[in-house]
């Protein structure tokens, strides 16, 4: 039985690393980021950048491949904010509860509650090699949190193929199947299957 190729996986954030693993296991053997590695100051001005950001620490740290993502939510009524500030909207330590909140807030009275979901999956080597691709999930913001499951806005982010439950509504398989995360990875692992 030939080894699963080995990644260390640059996210430090346990609930994004857990779903992660879910979308890659059996595929990729997904090392965790080593607890020494200190947090990267992730400052570019696109997703792709803070993915490269994070990868790119880690190959320099571990000596093996790394995979990173970025992820952020525009809204339209929002000229596209949070964006790149999606994790942080509401201010630096904020929490889940703390961005949907303010999120929440921002979209009262508001008709236009169109939104779409953007990651870029990416994996670097050691020798600077790298692949990104992006997921896209188009949905709206809800007025309200719904549900339990998942993390982040899911509770108030309803996709438009889910057939109007929240993501925290979904179960993990069937949110795996058209979320951003989903799309990316799986994209992102057509194109590490093209390379072994």
């Amino acid at each position: 039985m030939t080894a699963l190729p080995q990644f260390v996986c640059a996210s430090a954030n346990p609930d994004k690393v857990a779903e992660i693993r879910a979308l890659l296991v059996g595929i990729v053997d997904l090392l965790p980021r080593p607890a020494a590695i200190p947090d990267v100051v992730e400052d570019a001005d696109t997703l792709a950048g803070n993915a490269r950001l994070k990868a790119t620490a880690i190959v320099e740290a571990t000596g093996f491949p790394a995979i990173a993502d970025d992820t952020g939510l525009e809204v339209a009524a929002l000229g596209g904010a949070p964006g790149v500030y999606t994790a942080r909207y509401a201010g630096e330590g904020c929490t889940y509860a703390d961005n949907r909140t303010k999120m929440l807030n921002e979209l009262t009275g508001e008709s236009d509650r169109s939104a779409a979901f953007k990651t870029v999956a990416m994996a670097v080597w050691p020798d600077g090699t790298e692949v990104a691709v992006e997921g896209i999930c188009q949905g709206r913001i809800t007025t309200e949190d719904r549900g339990t499951a998942g993390f982040g806005y899911d509770a108030i982010f309803a996709p438009d193929e889910g057939g109007g439950l929240t993501f925290s509504e979904m179960d993990g398989a069937a949110k795996h199947a058209i979320s951003h995360r989903g799309r990316a990875f799986r994209g992102l692992l057509d194109e590490l299957s093209r390379r072994a």
